[in-house]
């Protein structure tokens, strides 16, 4: 791997290689794409005559939530009550005679940025933008086979919790159990926090688990996803609690589950982010939904759990092959309850196969 961090350094470093330029990274997740480990409060320096991996005295590997650093990084071990490791980086710069350096503004705090200007003086600053996010949209074989495990933990996790009693529990506690199970079957924890919502908070996105008890005839959506070596899938799925589907509860998951696969079979590379969306959005608002529906159909995956591609409306530009995104529409009505369907997924070539499915837990509407 060390090969392939130091490739995707050297695309930033040629940006700027002109002007014998620096690149300033700060937002963990960057730092770890381009480094392969972040450790708390690292920054990463990309000079003109070397890389830099500045950061408290920590180590810079052996737990999996870091990571495991590429050593062909130079390391700045600091304090830790010592320098701002931003400075730090911004001295070494300096002193390696950059006369420029891009730092991710939006990202860096108002008074850090400022105290590069009156603690390095003589430093010109630049941004940096997003480059480094737009860098990691389209993802290589090695990150895909991280999701497509982070994907496997969570059907298993899901798969188990579904075996199991589940009238007259807490939501809260099915959320804990599904987190338990994760890292039970390999993963690093959740990849976000864990959503389960029944009967009345049923369907609505981004559901807290509260207190209220699983009931027969509940609707139960959740919402669960795995983080593998740094790498985050996400799962949603919709159930009936102890009895057959009532009519309106079939009717509305169909409805739903016909949006989502049209979202999932226009995953393909040249479709632009607004035509996913639209394809799910027309179905639900040609049905009296749309009022309601989300601002988005899905979102991009990796480092973390919300990146770019965001498939949504208004949203600018085209999918590329090896891009993992969720397809997840859903629709609540207000005290009823309602249905959310959501999986992740890989863009690939129609000659590969079409889009690949990672979470292949049944979308049957099953009774438990």
């Amino acid at each position: 791997m060390a090969e392939v961090f130091a490739a995707r350094r050297d695309r930033l470093r040629e940006r700027y290689a002109d002007n014998g330029g620096a690149v300033l990274i700060s937002r963990p997740a960057n730092v770890r794409y381009l480094a392969g480990t972040a450790p708390p409060g690292a920054v990463l320096l990309i000079g003109p005559d070397g890389d830099t991996l500045c950061c408290p005295a920590t180590p810079l590997s052996g737990v999996p939530e870091s990571g495991r650093t590429d050593e062909a990084l130079r390391p700045a071990l600091l304090p830790e009550d010592g320098p701002d490791p931003v400075i730090v980086a911004a001295g070494l710069a300096r002193r390696a005679k950059a006369g420029e350096l891009a730092v991710e503004e939006h990202h860096l705090t108002v008074a850090r940025y400022r105290a590069i200007g009156s603690e390095v003086p003589g430093l010109r600053l630049a941004d940096v933008g997003l480059a480094v996010e737009r860098q990691r949209i389209v993802k290589d074989e090695e990150e895909i086979a991280c999701l497509r495990i982070a994907a496997e933990i969570t059907d298993q996790a899901l798969g188990e919790l579904l075996e199991s009693i589940l009238v007259g529990r807490t939501e809260r506690h099915l959320a804990l159990e599904l987190e338990r199970r994760l890292v039970d079957h390999g993963a690093d924890g959740p990849a976000f926090p864990t959503s389960v919502a029944t009967g009345p908070n049923s369907g609505r996105r981004g559901h807290r688990p509260t207190d209220r008890r699983v009931e027969e005839g509940d609707f139960l959506t959740v919402c669960v996803g795995a983080d593998y070596r740094g790498y985050r899938c996400e799962i949603g799925r919709t159930f009936v609690i102890g009895t057959t589907p009532a009519d309106w509860q079939i009717e509305l998951y169909e409805l739903v589950f016909a949006a989502q696969r049209a979202a999932r079979e226009s995953l393909r590379p040249g479709m632009a982010y607004r035509d996913v969306d639209l394809a799910a959005r027309r179905i639900l608002d040609g049905a009296g939904h749309g009022a309601g529906l989300a601002p988005l159909t899905g979102h991009g995956v990796g480092l973390e759990i919300d990146e770019d591609p965001q498939l949504t409306p208004a949203a600018m530009g085209k999918l590329d092959a090896c891009v993992p995104v969720t397809v997840e529409p859903g629709v609540h009505l207000p005290g009823r309850g309602g249905v959310r369907i959501d999986d992740t997924l890989v863009v690939r070539q129609e000659a590969d196969g079409g889009p690949e499915l990672l979470t292949i837990t049944t979308k049957e509407l099953l009774a438990l």
